[in-house]
């Protein structure tokens, strides 16, 4: 039953690396460093370490602010295309004990399309939010984001099982924007 666990927390640890990559990584780090709610194992108890936390810290408050100002959210995301996916890799990896000792690589993988994808959405949704309201929800989004960021990273830490229904949540939520998005477009054009 553990190894299930671990795998709730893999997975929602490199879903909330998708909306906000420094964030999960900060709490792992933060959880593993002072508590003993997640044990990292070599090499990813590195994040354990002061100069790790104090990196992580001084880029989420860049994050955080730059992702508030429309237009250069974009950008950031257009930067962060790279960064959450191996975040969420690097997350997978650290805390899905069972998976990582069968193989590291799918680990890696998993973590990397989990929070690829999310961030693929996130990288979406931004430009349709900037584009409706000409940049005044931008700050309010991002903000929703890194809320929903940081409550799946200790949800999934504290209590995985509910990573899967904050997860399905999300989707959800996601696929009926999305069509409603598309049935506003289409009726628009009749």
């Amino acid at each position: 039953m553990d190894g299930l666990m671990s795998v709730f927390t893999a997975f929602g640890l490199s879903t909330a690396a998708g909306l906000n990559a420094y964030l999960p990584l900060l709490v792992v780090a933060l959880l593993a460093r002072f508590t003993d709610l997640i044990t990292l194992t070599s090499p990813w108890d590195a994040l354990e370490s002061w100069w790790v936390i104090g990196v992580l810290v001084v880029l989420l408050l860049i994050e955080v602010l730059v992702d508030k100002v429309p237009a250069v959210d974009t950008v950031n995301d257009t930067i962060q295309t790279f960064i959450r996916p191996v975040a969420g890799a690097i997350l997978f990896a650290a805390s899905a004990g069972v998976i990582s000792d069968a193989s590291p690589v799918l680990a890696l993988i998993c973590g990397l399309l989990i929070s690829g994808g999310v961030h693929a959405a996130k990288a979406t949704a931004r430009p349709v939010v900037t584009g409706t309201t000409a940049g005044t929800l931008n700050p309010v989004v991002s903000v929703l984001e890194d809320i929903v960021s940081l409550v799946l990273s200790i949800l999934a830490i504290v209590v995985p099982v509910l990573v899967l229904l904050v997860t399905a949540a999300i989707i959800i939520w996601f696929i009926r924007w999305r069509r409603r998005r598309r049935e506003r477009f289409s009726s628009a054009e009749w």
